[in-house]
């Protein structure tokens, strides 16, 4: 008999019903050659201070620091029963190996070995990495079980991380707290980013507005603008010199550019994507993405990578054929998947890019909760826009001379929408509309200018300004900067 330990009981179901097992038992699942059961999230975790000595059951600056020379467990004390069910399954003699089953990621790897070690158990260790709850990748994942002890560095990354978060936590608290007399919770994430959020706000609190202003020129439907200019009568002066003067252009740059599709997501890239788009925070989406990969609708969510593996044309093809025909802003148009650049083994870690999944063909989109729809309709979005062509666009710069001041004209004029028109449509089915990227709001198409090209006594006007403080950070922008609402 196999002893497979998933990380919750839905996730056992799913891989019991893949291995056809299908006898119920407490606490686990049995049938054809396997026990399938659970370890309902973290099970096993390190003990508090207490556990170290009487000395620290009482917070003092005197017993500061605490450094645990052996590092002691607990079980959580909810989560006694389901403990002691997997320490007698992993026992059982006629159990042969135990299989990792837990979320293919660090914190998964975490979770089970806590067990497996607790528990005393001594029985062979296999490893199933699976990117997908579909039910062809769980039959695929256990035809090619791993070595456990494979995945050995991957647990002391984990353990390092969980003992850092510890000393930090508990020493930190504990010392600012005494010195405080209230208590001040300190952690090793935590602490960093609210000093990050507190100077920012600062910035904000003591910033002070200041104006200035610009002398634009309307040179036969292009508008050209001075440099920032710091005195209002500095600008009028300018303004009239220029009513009086012939504007000739100096310069005329074209340039063709080309706007590269995005990458398909990764985790930061959804969470912060989902922040700007619905306004979710980064635990939300990572959560709303969890339950859609447990619903096998979605690839594993916590990954760093943005691309697919090579061998994943054929996949990445059918499930951007079922896009075209499931997602509504995708209605009449006609599409050529540029696959092979989304496909790179080499930039791919423990898990490939956030995709859907085929189990979307079988799926009532209108019968998901709203939350996971935007994710579910988001990284399918994403994968389409990936595979789309580039965007490409013509700038012309153009600058004046007039009056001893030099003004400048921008346009901008689309020749291939691309990425962006499925990106436009898409946006079009949005309730709340988010703000356009800047490059999107960027000045329109100039008339026909030339080198030389000159105009007397043209139109000028001055608009005034204000300096802006810096934006607030929100969860996007801490996203983008690493610091994410996860371990």
């Amino acid at each position: 008999m196999i002893l497979v330990i998933a990380e919750k009981p839905s996730v056992a179901q799913t891989i019991a019903a893949a291995l056809g097992a299908k006898k119920k038992q407490d606490g686990y699942i049995e049938g054809n050659g396997y026990l399938i059961s659970w370890c309902v999230g973290h099970l096993v975790q390190l003990a508090d201070a207490a556990a170290y000595g009487e000395q620290y059951k009482k917070w003092s600056y005197d017993s500061l620091p605490i450094l645990p020379q052996k590092w002691q467990y607990t079980v959580s004390a909810d989560k006694g029963k389901q403990f002691k069910i997997l320490k007698e399954l992993m026992h059982r003699t006629d159990i042969s190996e135990v299989v990792n089953a837990c979320d293919a990621g660090r914190e998964g790897e975490l979770i089970f070995r806590f067990v497996y070690e607790v528990a005393g158990c001594k029985k062979p260790m296999r490893r199933l990495w699976i990117s997908s709850m579909e039910e062809s990748a769980i039959k695929a994942g256990f035809e090619n079980l791993k070595d456990g002890r494979d995945y050995d560095a991957l647990f002391a990354s984990a353990l390092c991380r969980a003992k850092a978060d510890w000393i930090i936590g508990i020493n930190a608290t504990r010392l600012f707290s005494c010195l405080y007399n209230r208590t001040l919770n300190v952690g090793r994430v935590q602490t960093p980013t609210l000093k990050m959020l507190v100077d920012r706000d600062a910035a904000i609190s003591t910033f002070k507005k200041e104006k200035y202003y610009h002398v634009r020129l309307d040179l036969s439907g292009a508008e050209a603008a001075s440099g920032k200019i710091c005195a209002a009568e500095e600008a009028k002066e300018l303004k009239a010199a220029c009513e009086a003067s012939r504007a000739v252009c100096t310069s005329l740059v074209r340039e063709k550019k080309s706007a590269a599709p995005p990458k398909p997501f990764d985790l930061t890239s959804l969470q912060r994507e989902a922040n700007r788009i619905f306004g979710y925070t980064a635990k939300q989406t990572l959560d709303l993405a969890q339950a859609l990969y447990e619903k096998k609708l979605l690839t594993y969510p916590r990954t760093d990578s943005s691309y697919l593996t090579d061998d994943m044309e054929e996949t990445a093809a059918k499930v951007i054929a079922l896009l075209c025909g499931t997602l509504p802003f995708m209605e009449g148009m006609s599409f050529s998947p540029e696959i092979a650049r989304v496909l790179n083994s080499k930039k791919v870690s423990d898990h490939h890019a956030i995709i859907p999944t085929m189990e979307l063909a079988k799926t009532d989109l209108a019968a998901l909760p709203e939350s996971e729809k935007n994710i579910l309709t988001l990284a399918g979005a994403r994968l389409l826009f990936a595979t789309a062509a580039p965007h490409i666009f013509e700038t012309v710069t153009a600058v004046f001379s007039c009056a001893g001041a030099d003004f400048t004209a921008r346009g901008k004029t689309v020749l291939a929408g691309g990425w962006k028109d499925l990106e436009r449509r898409y946006r079009a089915t949005l309730k709340n509309k988010p703000e356009a990227d800047d490059e999107d709001s960027a000045d329109g198409t100039l008339p026909e200018l030339a080198e030389g090209q000159s105009f007397d006594n043209p139109a000028a006007k001055v608009t005034e300004h204000d300096t802006t403080p810096p934006k607030p950070h929100n969860e996007a922008i801490c996203c983008e900067r690493g610091i994410r609402n996860r371990p």
